[in-house]
């Protein structure tokens, strides 16, 4: 699918120690303008129910998203769907990107912080406004604006990627972040290298990650 200004590479992993299939997902979706919206989401649990619900708002997401509907509103909606489902608990973040104004608007529903890379400039974990988990219901969401320059990076990923039973969250984040600290590695790389790093064998959760990094539109002139 093509990514008009973004350079994008994703990896799934399924839980290694539960057997199961869970409710994680990420998707990449092309918007008019040439616009592309990144989402990724972890519906709680694992199982057939999970993997089912996650199916549901996966579609909501996309068809919410091809409206054109601003991140914190296509939130506000999936919380409806989520809660309509019943005892249905998700994260999510979604981040649309124009490459023409070189500007992104992301939204999170109790998902963790994407890391931003920059050239010349250390990583940084994303200070946004958390949000509530999907099918809380009622919460209201806030998107932020982000400014991003050729060549920066967004991480996208779900909680199986750092949480685990024996290490802090924080010391985990910092353990991604200072991965993080060559922007100019190919994508693919970087998404076997935190892999490799921080998924643990005995991972007994989903992972999805999804990275992309900023490139002039074609024809575009680099000043």
């Amino acid at each position: 699918t093509p990514t008009p200004g973004l350079e994008i590479a994703y990896r799934y992993q399924p839980a290694e120690a539960a057997g199961e299939v869970g409710g994680d997902w990420f998707d990449v979706i092309p918007l008019p303008g040439d616009k592309t919206a990144l989402v990724v989401g972890d519906v709680m649990g694992s199982g057939i129910n999970a993997a089912a619900t996650m199916g549901q708002l996966r579609t909501a997401a996309r068809t919410l998203a091809e409206l054109e509907l601003d991140p914190a509103t296509v939130l506000t909606r999936l919380d409806h769907t989520a809660t309509g489902l019943g005892h249905t608990m998700a994260t999510c973040v979604i981040a649309v990107y124009d490459p023409h104004r070189g500007r992104c608007r992301i939204a999170t529903a109790g998902h963790l912080p994407p890391v931003r890379t920059s050239p010349g400039r250390p990583p940084e974990l994303l200070d946004l406004p958390t949000g509530a988990p999907l099918g809380v219901g009622g919460v209201p969401f806030e998107a932020a604006a982000l400014d991003l320059d050729v060549g920066d990076q967004l991480v996208l990923y779900t909680d199986g990627l750092v949480e685990t039973r024996d290490e802090d969250i924080d010391v985990r984040l910092r353990a991604l972040t200072a991965l993080l600290h060559d922007p100019g590695r190919p994508l693919e790389e970087t998404c076997d290298l935190l892999l490799a790093e921080l998924r643990r064998p005995e991972g007994r959760d989903d992972v999805a990650l999804l990275v992309a990094r900023t490139r002039p539109l074609p024809g575009a002139s680099q000043s």
